[in-house]
């Protein structure tokens, strides 16, 4: 009951800054606009809806990671996390509370890009909600990704991280631009080695109803967020020891 009350909170914190969700709403369907008008004036199939969807819901995703890191580097820095600290909260409760009202946006986020997408010509069926499962889930790592990242540094500081350098690498080694074989080398190895991609791919294999090739991809998504969720809460819990924040 504890966590859900900070959550609850989190979640009010949340909303008060509207031009922020707003963007992070509004952002990703720009693109996706931007790359269906170009996929229809060119002769080959370089940005196909089937393919696009699942992949600017994923570059979405990363703005999740701003208003995560965001919010746990505001209230590090407050005297609000200094009444938090002699509360029964544990690090996990504290990780978890961050982390439960950005679920529902997250979900949204993702649903209101395939419903647009259904305009643009996606087939719609079952598969879409299969899809969102596995963005859930990607959803996690990014969220986790932020809470490390405001565990570590200030808002400012969080802003560079996480709204500049994640959401590049969101971009570029997710193979949503562009094939990653076309680069190969180093870069396709690299990209491969994060979890960018494989949540691109298993978005797009539930797209396309091909279940069998959803898995080899989706646990990487799965290894990736329950790794970086350990890490903020150890961190966080580092940081309360050593800092007192």
């Amino acid at each position: 009951m504890r966590c859900m009350s900070f959550a609850k909170r989190n979640a009010k914190e949340i909303i008060r800054d509207p031009i922020n969700v707003f963007f992070g709403l509004g952002f990703p369907l720009v693109i996706l606009f931007l790359l269906s008008a170009i996929q229809a004036n060119i002769p080959v199939s370089l940005f196909e809806i089937n393919r696009l969807a699942p992949g600017i819901s994923v570059f979405g995703l990363s703005f999740v990671s701003l208003f995560s890191g965001t919010l746990i580097a505001k209230d590090k820095t407050s005297s609000y996390m200094l009444r938090l600290l002699a509360s029964p909260l544990t690090s996990a409760d504290f990780i978890i509370g961050y982390t439960l009202p950005l679920l529902p946006m997250a979900i949204l986020q993702s649903a209101v890009c395939f419903i647009v997408s259904f305009f643009l010509g996606l087939t719609i069926n079952l598969n879409v909600l299969l899809a969102l499962v596995i963005l859930l889930l990607t959803n996690v790592f990014f969220i986790g990704t932020g809470l490390l990242a405001g565990s570590i540094f200030n808002d400012k500081q969080v802003g560079g991280v996480c709204g500049a350098l994640l959401t590049n690498l969101t971009a570029w080694l997710s193979g949503t631009w562009f094939d990653l074989d076309l680069v190969g080398g180093a870069f396709k190895t690299a990209a491969y080695l994060m979890t960018f991609v494989h949540s691109v791919n298993a978005a797009r294999a539930a797209i396309d109803g091909d279940y069998a090739s959803i898995f080899p991809d989706l646990w990487w998504v799965i290894g990736y967020a329950i790794l970086i969720i350990i890490i903020a809460i150890y961190v966080f819990k580092s940081k309360m020891k050593s800092e007192n924040i």
